[in-house]
C-alpha cells in the first residue's frame, strides 16, 4: 500500500525575479568589464570560471561560478553549466575564466573545452557568444579572434 499522497507538480517553471543588474552586452568589451567585477581580489590568485547568462535582447539575467582552482588552472564541469543556463532560462551565455599569470594565450584545453560546451548548448538552442580570459590589465576575447 502506497502512504504517499501528496501531490506534487512534476515540474514547473517559473521566471524568478532578482536585483541582478541588467545590462545590453554588445561588445566583447561590455562582457569583459561587466565579468571582472565577479573576480574581485583574486583574480591573480586563482582560476575562476564564470558564465553570464543573456536573454533575447542580450541582456544579462544572471551569472554563475562555475569552479575555483588553483594558479594553473580549474575542474568546468559542463553540466553545471548547462543547469544554470537552463533554470535561468538564458538564450545565451557567455563563459569567462581568468590567468592569474597574466598571459592571454588560450591553452590548448581551454580552446577544447569551449568546444565542448559550445556543442552541448547547441543541443539546447542555447547559443555561447563567446569565452573571455580576464587578466588584471586585459582580455581576450575567443569571438574577437575567430576562435569560437
Amino acid at each position: 500500500m502506497n502512504t504517499f499522497k501528496t501531490q506534487l507538480p512534476l515540474f514547473q517553471l517559473k521566471k524568478l525575479q532578482s536585483e541582478f543588474p541588467k545590462i545590453k552586452v554588445t561588445t566583447s568589451k561590455d562582457s569583459a568589464d561587466f565579468i571582472r567585477q565577479f573576480y574581485g581580489d583574486d583574480l591573480e590568485v586563482f582560476e575562476s570560471f564564470f558564465i553570464l547568462m543573456l536573454n533575447q535582447a542580450n541582456n544579462t539575467i544572471g551569472y554563475a561560478k562555475i569552479s575555483q582552482g588553483g594558479i594553473a588552472g580549474t575542474v568546468v564541469d559542463i553540466r553545471i553549466i548547462l543547469k544554470y543556463a537552463v533554470e535561468s532560462l538564458a538564450t545565451s551565455v557567455i563563459i569567462s575564466h581568468n590567468h592569474p599569470s597574466g598571459n592571454l594565450k588560450p591553452s590548448r584545453q581551454d580552446e577544447e573545452i569551449t568546444q565542448k560546451i559550445k556543442s552541448a548548448f547547441a543541443l539546447l538552442d542555447i547559443r555561447l557568444l563567446d569565452h573571455v580570459i580576464i587578466t588584471s590589465e586585459s582580455y581576450l576575447s575567443f569571438g574577437d579572434e575567430g576562435i569560437l
